[in-house]
C-alpha cells in the first residue's frame, strides 16, 4: 500500500450500450482505488450516486439519490480490483444508454 501522501487520480465516463445484462462494467484505471465515486447525471429518476471507501466490503457502496437520501447497499455496489473497479448492476445507477461519470483515487 502506498503512503497516504501519494495519490493516483483517474476520472472518466461510461455509457452503457446494453451489455449490463451479461456482466458488470469493468473500469480500468491502472491502480487499486482507495475511493470510488460513480454518478449517473442522466438518470430518468434524477441524480443517483454511489461511493465506495477503502475498508468497505466488495459489492457494497453508499448510495445517494436525488432527494439526498443515503443508504448503504450491501450488493450491486462497487468491487475494487488491482487495476480498477467493477460497477454493480444497481438498477437506479446503471441504466441502458445512460452515462456514468466516475472518479477513482488510490
Amino acid at each position: 500500500m502506498q503512503p497516504a501522501s501519494v495519490v493516483n487520480t483517474a476520472i472518466g465516463r461510461y455509457v452503457d450500450t446494453g451489455t449490463i445484462a451479461t456482466s458488470d462494467p469493468t473500469i480500468t484505471c491502472g491502480f487499486k482505488p482507495r475511493y470510488v465515486k460513480v454518478v449517473n447525471l442522466t438518470a430518468t429518476t434524477g441524480l443517483v450516486m454511489v461511493e465506495w471507501y477503502e475498508g468497505m466490503t466488495a459489492g457494497t457502496a453508499l448510495k445517494t439519490d436525488i432527494n439526498g437520501t443515503m443508504t448503504v447497499i450491501a450488493t450491486l455496489g462497487i468491487t475494487v480490483a488491482a487495476d480498477g473497479f467493477l460497477i454493480g448492476k444497481d438498477l437506479d445507477l446503471l441504466v441502458t444508454s445512460e452515462q456514468l461519470s466516475w472518479l477513482a483515487l488510490g
